[in-house]
């Protein structure tokens, strides 16, 4: 049970060691882009190379739903990047489902935990496969690895390393399942916890006010999706920026923070005794460009700032 690109790097590695998959579950299709035209999930578009029987649910209580899954008589279930699932579906398997998540939880719970480890400044992070319950996340621990973070980490580069990470930790946790060697631990209550929650545009909007160190982190925790953004006051318009890769530069200054400076080649915004430079952007209406490039053909007004 998936839906995005992590979910298929598991999947596959399920089908390369000769697993027997009965169905594959997956978010129905979407309309998506300028022309709107449906579109099939990245699970979707994978099973149906492999020639794999495929669900589409959009209720998972619903009867019909309910009936098609048991008729796969699939004695385990393993779930990443899909939906909370109701107990008719999570319990129905003879050995239980399964969820990876991409955390070390009891740690950053919720729908983006990539994103909030690089955001929050982690060292450290990795996966963790656990039986789901009743509640989100919380279920008892089976398995677990972790990795450490690289000094430019990316939400991009750190999803494609627990990708490969995870899909081993669930081929090893499906191989205990079988073996009946399988142990679980329940989650540890810890003093402080973070959470991992949805992604929006409330809390992925930059904020100027912050140090040089945790601007860097919020966009790099954020590229290449969903993108952190800013206001541009440009002429008087507001327009939206979004913010794909950055730098800072410690360089003490008084600025007011979100104060631009521009030369032929290079974006600095002024930030609390530091700048963050912008490496690549993209303005409405314009495709996502370099900061050299942007500036070939893009006059920032002298009062122009990010805010």
């Amino acid at each position: 049970m998936g839906t995005p690109d992590f979910a298929v790097g598991v999947l596959q590695q399920l089908v390369e060691t000769d697993h027997n998959i009965v169905g594959v579950i997956t978010a129905p299709d979407k309309p998506a882009g300028r022309g709107r035209k449906l579109a099939q999930s990245a699970v979707k578009e994978y099973a149906l190379s492999k020639g794999l029987p495929i669900l589409q649910p959009t209720h998972l209580k619903d009867e019909h739903f309910l009936a098609e899954l048991r008729s796969l008589r699939a004695n385990l279930q393993i779930v990443v990047a899909f939906r909370m699932l109701p107990k008719a579906v999570w319990a129905m398997p003879e050995y239980g489902t399964f969820n990876l998540h991409a955390s070390l939880l009891p740690q950053y719970r919720g729908a983006a935990p990539i994103n909030w480890a690089i955001i929050n400044d982690e060292h450290t992070t990795g996966v963790t496969t656990f039986f789901i319950d009743d509640k989100i996340d919380t279920g008892a621990i089976i398995d677990w690895e972790d990795i450490m973070l690289d000094a430019r980490e990316t939400a991009g580069t750190l999803h494609d390393k627990l990708m490969e990470l995870g899909a081993d930790l669930v081929v090893q946790t499906t191989k205990s399942i079988a073996e009946g060697t399988v142990t679980t631990t329940p989650q540890p209550p810890l003093a402080e916890l973070k959470e991992a929650p949805k992604l929006t545009p409330e809390n992925t909007r930059i904020d100027w006010q912050g140090s040089a160190r945790s601007i860097d982190c919020f966009i790099r925790g954020l590229s290449p999706y969903p993108v952190a953004w800013t206001t541009l006051i440009q002429n008087k318009e507001e327009l939206k920026c979004k913010i794909y890769a950055a730098h800072p530069e410690t360089e003490p200054h008084s600025y007011a923070p979100g104060t631009i400076f521009c030369d032929k080649k290079e974006i600095k915004v002024a930030v609390q005794g530091a700048y963050i430079c912008i490496d690549e952007l993209q303005l409405p209406g314009k495709k996502k460009m370099t900061a050299r490039d942007l500036l070939n053909g893009f006059l920032f007004d002298e009062d122009a700032k990010f805010v």
